[in-house]
């Protein structure tokens, strides 16, 4: 496990926020769950945990799409 974040308490991790972000934005349309997990190196529970943070942080928003969770950033 990586270090802790003073501010939040969460553990920052091996997977830094940055890498999500940049995933999507370099995409030009949304993206799943699995295709972000695949593009950081991470597992698809991990990256689904990181993403629904950066969700609750008002970063991202989510459109869920069959059985496939489907992100993209906010305006």
């Amino acid at each position: 496990m990586g270090k802790r974040d003073d501010k939040t308490g969460r553990y920052t991790g091996k997977y830094p926020r940055e890498a999500f972000l940049e995933t999507i934005q370099a995409s030009d349309q949304m993206l799943g769950t699995g295709e972000i997990a695949d593009a950081v190196g991470c597992a698809h529970d991990t990256a689904y945990k990181r993403l629904q943070e950066l969700e609750e942080e008002g970063l991202l928003e989510s459109q869920k799409v069959g059985n496939t969770l489907l992100w993209v950033l906010t305006e």
